[in-house]
């Protein structure tokens, strides 16, 4: 007897989360053991943020269903309502496709939204970096629920799995498969420097910086204080290529926005985009000589690409790091100085800690396990022994 093909919704909400699925699409859509249904909202729908669903399609993925959820808004209580709206479409487009597993990564609120609806509709979550830690935003606090609602865990590392079964989670149920957005750079062929000098419409300097600066949720340090201060030590760089990525749709973000549009305008040497694509990102990545900000992909991808990173502030505080990757108070002296080490780094030898690139072939192995999917939804808490210094 023919074993049954199940069905996986993969749910999608950003530029960043898609970047780190794609290998994972991509093999569920060229193996025949499951049917595959993708669910994009969130930034991917809005044409403040570059419209990246439109790079979903590209990639020659059908979108099943588009949930739109942003409101014009730039506080927490436009995110809050975002997230209500949210669960409203996750419920009706669940209810129609009826997938066997629903299939989630990360952190982001609308992704809590998603799985929030799968667990009321007892639906098995399929969560990827469960067992992270970002304590500088309130992503962190949002991963950790996600993973009491997920009923299979693919975790990049033995701390993040440790992490999980901290959490009650039966260790069955949790496999260490590293993080697939390592994949892509195995396998991905990389913009030559002409190629991307074209594409972009810049022409690269003698050194050239990667920017991406997100809204910090839970620094004690604002935002804008934060980018204002990166915006000022890159002032003493007059003669380096920026290359800058606009910031997300966390509370502050369009704030953000303005503040950058604004340098940008008067210094020749600087170039934004809303959002240049995995695929350009990551060639864009390789050629520059140091990569900027508080995005994940400094930890995650730039280790793989030998290239020094410099971290501001707590948004990634508890993540992995390479050796590469230099930690820095959100103040302009410290960015500064910071820069001057990450340019004379040599970072040939890094290695990444969050695995080999073969993400993708371990989770379909694993996922051929699975015989009964409605069977995960309901779980068993285990307790862990206490540590010597127990609890009261």
């Amino acid at each position: 007897m023919n074993k049954k093909v199940f069905s996986i919704c993969v749910v999608t909400g950003s530029r960043a989360d898609y970047g780190l699925l794609q290998p994972i699409i991509q093999t569920l859509s060229d193996t025949i053991d499951f049917d595959l249904s993708i669910v994009a909202t969130g930034t991917h729908l809005s044409p403040e943020f570059g419209l990246t669903y439109q790079e979903i399609i590209g990639d020659g993925f059908p979108i099943d269903a588009k949930i739109e959820i942003l409101l014009s808004s730039d506080s927490s209580v436009g995110t809050a309502k975002s997230m209500g709206l949210a669960v409203s479409g996750f419920a009706d487009t669940f209810n129609k496709l009826n997938p066997d597993y629903v299939l989630l990564l990360g952190d982001r609120f609308e992704i809590l939204a998603a799985a929030q609806t799968a667990l009321v509709m007892c639906l098995p979550i399929i969560h990827f970096s469960g067992g992270d830690v970002t304590s500088g935003a309130f992503d962190d606090a949002i991963r950790h629920a996600i993973t009491k609602m997920a009923s299979i865990h693919f975790v990049a590392s033995k701390d993040a799995a440790y992490r999980v079964l901290q959490m009650g989670e039966e260790k069955q149920r949790v496999h260490i498969v590293g993080d697939p957005g390592l994949d892509a750079l195995r396998t991905m062929k990389l913009m030559l420097k002409k190629e991307l000098e074209k594409n972009l419409g810049f022409k690269f300097h003698e050194k050239n910086f990667l920017i991406t600066f997100h809204p910090a949720t839970l620094d004690t340090v604002s935002s804008t204080d934060q980018f204002t201060a990166l915006l000022g030590a890159l002032d003493f760089y007059p003669d380096v290529g920026l290359i800058f990525t606009r910031p997300n749709a966390d509370p502050d973000g369009r704030r953000l926005i303005k503040i950058l549009d604004s340098f940008a305008k008067s210094r020749s040497n600087t170039i934004v985009f809303t959002s240049l694509g995995h695929h350009r990102y990551l060639s864009v990545m390789n050629q520059v000589s140091l990569v900027i900000g508080n995005s994940s992909s400094g930890l995650l991808e730039a280790p793989s690409l030998k290239k020094p990173v410099v971290n501001i502030g707590g948004r990634q505080e508890g993540r992995l790091r390479a050796s590469c990757v230099l930690d820095c108070p959100p103040e302009r002296d410290d960015i500064r100085n910071a820069i001057k080490k990450a340019l004379v780094m040599n970072c040939s030898k890094v290695i990444n800690p969050y695995g080999d690139g073969y993400t993708a072939e371990k989770v379909i192995e694993i996922l051929r396990r699975y015989n009964d999917p409605r069977s995960l939804v309901r779980k068993k808490f285990i307790d862990r022994p206490l540590d010597i210094h127990g609890v009261v």
